[in-house]
């Protein structure tokens, strides 16, 4: 019979927080497929767990797939854990999972922990509506190409950042969308250390700058959306539309599809186009 692949969420800190459910399932499986296999050994001591651990990581995941698919439909029951929290949330496993769909296995998610879910259920922000963005760019000029295009957007934007870049990434964020702009600087959920703290963005500049532990760790931002207003959307939708484009197409490519879907004029959408490629 073909096994089942599990997504098991872990602890983003406090190894209390994972699930009696996960527990059990990664004591049961054959194998688990883990993000950094030395660091999920530490997890699975701790839970005096012996499943055997195989790395699936972002640089050889493509590689992997097909192997452990085949294990899978050869009857062998495996888990997907990441570092910590969720798999898939700004970490590897898309592929295998999608794999996994493809060959018609089943997949079950183990819920638990999630550092951008956990940091919006205590932001004190609008939680009806909200868009999870990952990674800003490391790179100044294309993340703050990547906030422009955010800047209308009236939904929650949840962030994560590096603690050596957050300090540049607030101060970005302060410039594009305004210095009284609500944010919560979640920082080291559930660890020794927590910090969850709701400021204006200008607040948050000058407090990150003047104290050092806040550029240390974990850490989650959680932006306030733009007030609505639907000439800007309109506008910071198109935007976000000729980004995606220009991914994969020449700006005249991108400005001519754009148009088609848009039903905006072909020329200022190229002018729109050239400005954001820059």
């Amino acid at each position: 019979m073909t096994g089942v692949l599990y997504v098991v969420a872990t602890p983003i800190g406090n190894l209390d927080d994972i699930s009696r459910r996960a527990i059990q399932i990664l004591a049961q499986v054959t194998r688990i497929a883990a993000e950094d296999t030395r660091h999920s050994a530490r997890l699975l001591q701790h839970l005096d767990i012996n499943t055997p651990l195989v790395a699936v990581h972002d640089h050889n995941e493509a590689g992997r797939v097909q192997g452990l698919i085949s294990q899978i439909l050869a009857g062998e029951n495996m888990a997907l854990i990441s570092d910590a929290g969720t798999p898939l949330i700004s970490d590897p496993g898309y592929r295998l999972v999608a794999a996994a769909h493809e060959a018609n296995i089943q997949v079950i998610p183990i819920p638990g922990a999630c550092a951008a879910i956990a940091a919006l259920s205590a932001a004190g922000l609008p939680s009806d509506r909200f868009t999870f963005e990952g990674f800003l760019s490391a790179k100044t000029t294309a993340r703050q190409v990547q906030l422009q295009a955010l800047a209308h957007e009236t939904r929650t934007l949840i962030f994560y950042e590096a603690p050596h870049r957050i300090l540049e990434c607030v101060q970005d964020m302060s410039l594009i969308f305004g210095g009284e702009r609500r944010v919560v600087l979640a920082r080291e959920i559930t660890k020794t250390f927590e910090t969850i703290k709701q400021q204006t963005l200008a607040e948050l500049c000058l407090w990150v700058e003047q104290d050092s532990n806040q550029q240390r760790g974990e850490i989650v931002l959680v932006v306030e959306g733009a007030p609505v207003n639907s000439g800007q959307a309109a506008e910071a939708e198109v935007d976000a539309l000729l980004l995606k484009l220009l991914k994969y197409l020449p700006v005249k490519q991108s400005a001519q599809l754009a148009a088609e879907l848009t039903g905006h004029k072909k020329n200022a959408l190229y002018d729109r186009a050239l400005l954001l490629q820059k």
